[in-house]
């Protein structure tokens, strides 16, 4: 550490060393190796450049490389991570998204202004911009047949228990109306090409069906996310009012397990391989010819090892299909085999690894529900 004398040195890594320390305030990331000398946290360094841009909140500095003074020292000794977090998360709401360093830009950065720039989760009872039940304004959305995105009026109601958009400002009839317990939303900003970009998924026949969209908020489409966490937790609680907190948090919206570019081939294992973009979620084995197609061409589920599921690395001996991609997995069905293949070999280890973690894990009573609704279906 460049600067300071031997004692404010000292005094520094006593205090960063502390066990509460060891994780990003933030982000949980390990090894934070910056702070705020007026937050009094340790952080890391992606999230010390979010609090870079909130100056009248926080001022960082490296732990590594900036002189720090006694006064500095003292005030990070008396706070650190677990005195601050017990006044900025005091009171979050079950459902509200807490982001990790594996989690988008924006999440964590509204996630980090919405505690220490508005302190929404100092006061206990804080009406919160998400948590009143109801939520309309517009989104700009994906156009599924000519991937243009234009603006459209979307409505969230709890008391209606389902999410709304309208073609029109003015239009009486939404274009679509879908039952919130049905509904799924993850941040996609590579895949849609915006920072703000947040893909909307629900089950229609059945089958799953993607909406595309972002706002230039930052701010908003953050709302847009917990508030549809809101409404599903408030649902669910009803819906199941035996289940706990914790039980129902875990059924709120979920990123999906893998998702990437695979060659396939069909039913006959001898047609060629075809390049299509796949999604794994949770026992939902999806595949689409690009990756912003509003529905899937395929979908298979993905049962458990006790059920007759099993991946294995490579393609069965003989397979006769052309393919440019050479790493090969093969998941085993009670039904057929589906065949794989990967551009690299940590690709397939990846996907070996998404697909175990699946099949390793018991079905559950709605689990096989779905699977007896769900006819496995890849076409050629």
């Amino acid at each position: 550490m460049a600067g300071g004398n031997e004692r404010i040195t000292k005094a520094l890594k006593e205090v960063w060393r502390r066990a509460e320390n060891c994780l990003c305030a933030d982000c949980g990331k390990p090894g934070p190796d910056w702070a705020s000398s007026t937050l009094g946290v340790f952080i890391c360094l992606s999230c010390s450049g979010i609090h870079r841009n909130i100056p009248s909140i926080s001022k960082v500095k490296s732990l590594k490389m900036d002189h720090w003074d006694d006064a500095q020292v003292q005030f990070l000794a008396k706070h650190g991570n677990a005195v601050t977090k017990a006044i900025y998360e005091a009171h979050i709401p079950i459902y509200y998204y807490q982001p990790t360093y594996n989690d988008c830009q924006v999440l964590r950065e509204q996630w980090i202004r919405a505690k220490y720039e508005r302190q929404e989760f100092t006061e206990p009872g804080k009406l919160l911009p998400y948590s009143d039940g109801v939520k309309e304004g517009i989104l700009w959305k994906r156009g599924r047949d000519n991937g243009q995105f234009l603006p459209r009026k979307f409505l969230l109601s709890e008391r209606e228990g389902c999410l709304k958009y309208f073609t029109k400002q003015d239009a009486k009839e939404p274009k679509i109306n879908v039952k919130i317990d049905v509904i799924n939303a993850t941040f996609q900003p590579v895949k849609i090409g915006n920072p703000n970009g947040l893909q909307i998924t629900y089950l229609k026949d059945n089958k799953t069906r993607n909406i595309f969209v972002y706002h230039e908020s930052g701010k908003e489409v953050v709302g847009w996310f917990n508030a549809i966490r809101s409404v599903q937790f408030h649902y669910l609680k009803v819906a199941f009012p035996t289940a706990s907190d914790s039980e129902i948090k875990n059924r709120l919206t979920r990123n999906f397990l893998k998702e990437g570019y695979m060659e396939k081939t069909g039913p006959k294992q001898r047609e060629a391989f075809k390049k299509r973009w796949f999604t794994l979620d949770h026992r939902r084995l999806m595949y689409f010819k690009d990756p912003l197609d509003a529905f899937a061409k395929g979908e298979v589920f993905v049962g458990s090892r006790e059920n007759g599921y099993s991946v294995q690395k490579g393609l069965p001996s003989g397979t006769q299909g052309n393919f440019s991609w050479h790493y090969g997995l093969t998941i085993v069905t009670p039904d057929r085999e589906y065949l794989f293949t990967c551009e690299t070999e940590t690709d397939q280890l990846d996907w070996v690894a998404a697909f175990t973690s699946v099949i390793n894990q018991p079905m559950t009573p709605q689990e096989y529900a779905s699977k007896c609704l769900d006819a496995d279906s890849f076409p050629s």
